[in-house]
């Protein structure tokens, strides 16, 4: 195996279990005297050694900043059945904390670096497994990743790879293997209407084949579940709608109103599919196509409970700055039109942009409105989205509830 070797004192971050390797760390490359390249390929597994030659763990090697992401700590290689492993202790994590249920057939089973495998996503709905690869190590694990994914879950037939707009730009990849497409099964999965997974008794229409991410938000179940406890009698807007998740949540939970908006008139169709799979005869949805801004400016005092959850403002940090500007102005329409009495739903998922600045961008947003503004729950994403100790910038979901006088 080519080896990494590093600058001395900089096995530091690795000694604490951090999972990166940056290229600024490196000393030099060893490779292998049977490697037939000049150079490593991007994907290759690798092992870093520190400078004193101490074995620090075996990753996947790839082009940028980030030039090393660590499978596996203190080992000189990884065992035939590592992914499936890994796969295992994911799923036994899930069940133990009672996550899956014939009430709740959605969740996600592997979270990256949360789950120790870092640029690997796996999100299963019911008997599919949806696979999405953030390195080009991982997609070249693709199909054992999937074979893992059968064998683990028990249910999946199918497994879909969703990796087009997820795998670096520039990687050495030839087209035809970057386009999504099943890598087993699917050949009853072949539109929306077919793929219907549930998530705690309420259904939803998943379209992984070409909606964003997935196909669905399962990081918002835990806070969809909080909406509904607080819809009783109240209209509801929910903006940003995509799916529909927290109007079909505030429906069940007896809001007296519901409206939905998003810009996509895609995601239109889709929130109206998802409320008459649930509430066929309902009368107190609504859902329009509109720019978020321009909806606020156009309905104020209408609505005792809103929710704000945009897709993500920052997702690099060049884009920080525009970013907080945005949030800032995005939540003081919210409060500007928000009846007396109401309560926002507000969040974040721009992993650049951590807790502290996102409240800073809201407090603003609520002097500018100049309303006395409480905190009721600080949010965050659920457990099956977990969190590596030693990686904190994992936590990407924020979110706050607050009460507006």
């Amino acid at each position: 195996m080519n080896e990494i070797i590093l600058h001395k004192h900089k096995d530091e971050s690795l000694l604490r279990f951090h999972p990166w390797v940056f290229s600024g760390a490196i000393k030099k490359v060893v490779l292998d005297r049977n490697y037939p390249h000049e150079t490593i390929e991007e994907g290759e597994l690798v092992l870093v050694r520190s400078s004193e030659g101490r074995v620090l763990g075996v990753g996947h090697w790839q082009v940028g900043s980030i030039a090393v992401r660590i499978l596996e700590f203190g080992v000189e290689t990884l065992p035939a059945d590592f992914w499936t492993v890994r796969l295992e202790k994911a799923y036994e994590m899930r069940q133990k904390l009672g996550l899956i249920s014939a009430s709740n057939n959605c969740f996600r089973l592997i979270h990256g670096e949360g789950d120790f495998l870092p640029g690997l996503i796996v999100d299963i709905y019911d008997d599919t497994a949806v696979i999405q690869a953030h390195s080009v190590g991982v997609h070249c694990a693709r199909k054992q990743v999937a074979e893992a994914c059968i064998t683990v879950v028990p249910g999946v037939k199918n497994v879909y790879y969703k990796s087009e707009g997820t795998l670096p730009f520039k990687a050495p990849i030839p087209a035809e293997e970057k386009q999504d497409g099943y890598l087993i099964g699917g050949e009853e999965k072949t539109s929306a209407e077919a793929c219907v997974a549930i998530e705690n008794g309420l259904r939803f229409g998943i379209d992984w084949l070409r909606g964003q991410k997935t196909g669905f938000f399962l990081d918002q179940r835990e806070n969809r579940a909080l909406l509904e406890r607080y819809s009783q009698g109240k209209e509801v807007l929910n903006m940003f709608c995509y799916t529909g998740g927290f109007s079909v949540y505030a429906l069940r939970g007896g809001a007296k109103r519901v409206v939905s908006v998003d810009v996509s008139e895609k995601a239109i169709d889709l929130v109206n599919r998802n409320v008459e799979l649930n509430f066929p005869d309902t009368t107190t949805h609504e859902a329009y196509a509109d720019d978020a801004f321009h909806f606020l400016e156009n309905n104020k005092n209408a609505y005792d409970l809103i929710i704000l959850d945009p897709p993500a403002f920052a997702k690099h940090r060049d884009a920080i700055k525009n970013a907080l500007q945005g949030y800032k102005r995005l939540n003081a329409k919210a409060f500007q039109q928000i009846r007396p009495g109401g309560i926002l739903f507000t969040f974040s998922c721009s992993q650049a942009i951590d807790k502290d600045m996102f409240r800073l961008a809201v407090f603003s947003a609520a002097a500018m409105s100049g309303r006395k503004v409480r905190i009721l729950h600080q949010l965050h994403q659920p457990q099956d989205h977990p969190i590596n100790i030693y990686h904190p910038e994992g936590e990407y979901l924020k979110g706050l509830v607050l009460y507006v006088e």
